[in-house]
C-alpha cells in the first residue's frame, strides 16, 4: 500500500465494493436510492463545497495551469456535446469525460506522489474545479431541460433569451454552484467560521466522500454492467487518457513546465468524480451508463493513472 496510486485508489474501490455488498444484502433497498442521492445532492454536496471555499482567496492563486485544464476541458466537454447532440444525456456524458475525482483520490495521490508544493497546485484548481465544471454542466442540463419542455408543449413557449436567463438563474441558485458562491464571498471578507458552525459543516463534508462512493456501490446492484460495459469503457478511455493528452498538449503548447504541468495531467487522468453520479440521478439521465462508467474508471485507474504518471516522469 505504500504505492501512492494503490494508496489513494483502493480505498476508493473497496467503498464502491461495500455499496455494492450492502446492495446485494438488502441492507439499502433500491427504494431507498434515490433518498440517499437526495441527501448526498441537497445536503453533504453543500455542505462540503462552502467550507473548501471559506477560506479561498483569490489574490493568493496562480491561475495560468488551471486556466489551461479548463481549456483542455472546455474543448473535450464541447466535442461531447457535439457528438451526442446537445441532449441532458449529451451533458452528463460530456461532464463524465471532463469531471475528475480531484477530492477523494486526487488529494491524497498527489500529497503522496508529490508533495506540499504539488498540492499547492491541486488546490488551486479544486478551488474553482466544482464552480466551473458544474456551473457548465448545469446551465447546459438546464437549457435541454428547457428546449425538451418547449418540444413537448409544456414549456410555455419562453424566448430563447428568457430560456436562458432562467437557465443561469438554475445554474447558480442550486445545491452546487451556490454553496461555491458564497463560500468564495465570504472567505474575501477576512472572517473565519465560528467553531460551532465549522465543526459540523466538516463533518457533514467528511461524509460525503464515503457515502457517494457507497451509494455508486449500491445502485451498481441493479445495473448489469455487462450491458454498459462497451459504453462505460469508452467514457474510462475518453476521462482517463484523452483528458490527460488534451491538457498535456495545451500546456506544452503554452510553455508550462514542471510540478504545475505534471500535476495538471496527473489530475486530468483521475477517475471520474461521484458528483457525475448525483447529476445523472439528479436529471434522471444515463444513471445505468454513469454508475458502470465511475466504477470501470476507478477500476482500471489503477492501471491508467500509473501510465499517465509514467509518461508525465519523462518530460523535461
Amino acid at each position: 500500500m505504500s504505492h501512492p496510486v494503490l494508496s489513494a485508489l483502493i480505498p476508493v474501490v473497496l467503498l464502491i465494493a461495500i455499496g455494492f455488498i450492502a446492495g446485494r444484502a438488502g441492507w439499502i433497498r433500491a427504494e431507498a436510492t434515490k433518498d440517499l442521492s437526495n441527501l448526498v445532492f441537497m445536503v453533504l454536496t453543500p455542505a462540503l463545497l462552502f467550507r473548501t471555499m471559506s477560506t479561498v482567496h483569490v489574490e493568493q492563486l496562480n491561475f495560468k495551469p488551471v486556466a489551461m485544464y479548463f481549456v483542455g476541458a472546455f474543448l473535450l466537454f464541447g466535442a461531447m456535446l457535439l457528438w451526442q447532440g446537445g441532449t441532458r444525456r449529451a451533458a452528463v456524458l460530456a461532464l463524465a469525460a471532463t469531471f475528475s475525482n480531484t477530492l477523494a483520490i486526487g488529494t491524497p495521490l498527489v500529497g503522496l506522489a508529490y508533495g506540499d508544493a504539488g498540492l499547492v497546485t491541486l488546490f488551486t484548481l479544486i478551488s474553482v474545479h466544482a464552480l466551473v465544471l458544474l456551473t457548465l454542466a448545469t446551465v447546459v442540463l438546464e437549457l435541454a431541460v428547457a428546449r425538451e419542455e418547449a418540444a413537448a408543449g409544456t414549456g410555455g413557449g419562453r424566448h430563447m433569451m428568457l430560456t436562458v436567463l432562467g437557465a443561469v438563474r438554475n445554474g447558480i441558485i442550486h445545491p452546487v454552484p451556490l454553496p461555491i458562491i458564497v463560500g468564495l464571498l465570504f472567505a474575501q471578507t477576512g472572517l473565519v467560521l465560528p467553531a460551532v458552525v465549522d465543526r459540523p459543516l466538516q463533518l457533514l463534508g467528511n461524509a460525503f466522500g464515503p457515502l457517494a462512493l457507497v451509494l455508486v456501490g449500491v445502485t451498481l446492484t441493479n445495473v448489469r454492467v455487462g450491458e454498459q460495459l462497451k459504453g462505460a469503457l469508452g467514457l474510462t478511455l475518453a476521462k482517463n487518457l484523452v483528458f490527460p493528452a488534451v491538457v498535456a498538449v495545451l500546456c506544452i503548447a503554452l510553455g508550462l513546465s514542471g510540478l504545475p504541468l505534471t500535476v495538471m495531467i496527473v489530475t486530468a487522468s483521475l477517475p471520474i468524480g461521484a458528483n457525475v453520479f448525483m447529476f445523472s440521478q439528479r436529471y434522471e439521465v444515463a444513471e445505468d451508463l454513469v454508475t458502470a462508467s465511475v466504477a470501470v474508471s476507478t477500476a482500471l485507474g489503477l492501471l491508467t493513472i500509473s501510465l499517465v504518471m509514467a509518461l508525465v516522469s519523462l518530460l523535461p
